[in-house]
């Protein structure tokens, strides 16, 4: 299993909290954000739920905390700022 940058790991839990705080209104555009984050935390920890991926997360960055150390080629490859496949698919 690969390891995600702790920064990274760390902006996929924020974005998760922001999307699923309470008081936004829900669209069908954060639906597919959340379920892409939520794919994506549970890839990146190696689980199959949300709970879990999120207290894997966190377990993680208590060990390394998220600094500004440089983020290796792979973890740009992987960044959350990336297009997802369904993404690039409806530009192409």
């Amino acid at each position: 299993m690969f390891l995600v940058h702790p920064r990274v790991l760390a902006e996929l839990v924020e974005r998760y909290e922001c999307l699923t705080a309470a008081g936004t209104a829900p669209d069908e555009e954060r639906a597919r954000r959340v379920e892409d984050t939520v794919y994506t935390l549970c890839v990146a920890t190696g689980t199959r739920d949300i709970a879990d991926a999120l207290s894997v997360a966190r377990a993680r960055l208590q060990e390394t905390p998220a600094t500004d150390s440089p983020l290796s080629p792979m973890d740009v490859v992987n960044s959350p700022g990336r297009p997802t496949r369904r993404e690039t698919l409806a530009l192409g």
